[in-house]
């Protein structure tokens, strides 16, 4: 004979007592709220606790152990996010007179710096790390193409990204820049693609797909040339680029 597990739903199982009114014309109880079985049994609760304790007795290097990696990890995710902020603020700090330079087209001293300020070189080295030595990349890669120094240039370029789109357009863009000045003028073509496809718009994307065409030209490549025109005739019809484009496109065709 199969044996038929004890629940609380098992004929015979000792089912709970509803509360019952001592006021005969109280309407009956619809519902009714069952005791913890720990609540109304001591010697379970009991039972329990002396379980969590042997627990705790028995783990308690275990414990102490997770407990002092999570302390550690707060820790040191806090001082980590203090210590970047401080290297931000110091490289801020250390290239304000450099941008200067920069503006000011004095473009020695804003790479190499004045004897009293870093330039721009020291502040993306030193500063790699934060948001300050990320632009100064650009600024430097900026610096070092009107320097005509275009490996440098794209070097440094390469290292900088920016969530800005229209920003990061015109750093793939220079990019390309130097790549052409380098005699490389289909690496140059990709880069100026890169640059009109990120987050494509009507205000920029059509200058950056006429130096695409004009960089293919120079590799030989007509037929990737005359696709690059052809978008702009077809999707930037009213840029002003597109009446270049469709001479460009001419000359091709002769």
């Amino acid at each position: 004979m199969s044996k038929i597990p004890y629940t609380g739903k098992t004929p015979g199982a000792r089912q709970p007592i509803r509360p019952v009114s001592t006021d005969p014309l109280a309407p009956a109880e619809e519902s009714y709220v069952t005791q913890n079985p720990l609540l109304e049994d001591p010697d379970a609760l009991a039972a329990r606790l002396a379980d969590s304790e042997d627990f705790v007795r028995r783990n308690r290097n275990l414990l102490l152990g997770i407990l002092v990696v999570v302390v550690a990890a707060v820790a040191g995710a806090f001082g980590y996010n203090y210590w970047r902020t401080e290297q931000n603020t110091q490289a801020q700090n250390a290239m304000f007179k450099a941008v200067d330079y920069w503006e000011t087209d004095s473009l020695n001293k804003a790479m190499k710096g004045d004897g009293k300020h870093p330039g721009l070189t020291k502040v993306a080295n030193e500063y790699s790390g934060t948001k300050a030595g990320n632009l100064a990349n650009f600024y430097a890669g900026v610096a070092a193409l009107k320097e005509g120094k275009y490996q440098e240039a794209y070097n440094y370029l390469d290292k900088f990204s920016a969530d800005d789109y229209l920003v990061q357009s015109r750093a793939y863009s220079l990019m390309g820049d130097a790549k052409l000045e380098l005699n490389q003028p289909k690496e140059a073509a990709e880069l100026y693609a890169k640059a009109a496809d990120h987050n494509a718009n009507d205000q920029f994307s059509p200058g950056y797909v006429l130096k695409e065409g004009i960089a293919l030209e120079t590799a030989k490549d007509n037929a990737g040339a005359l696709k690059a025109y052809d978008r702009i005739l077809n999707d930037y019809a009213a840029s002003q680029e597109a009446g270049e484009a469709r001479q460009r496109k001419a000359a091709l065709a002769q």
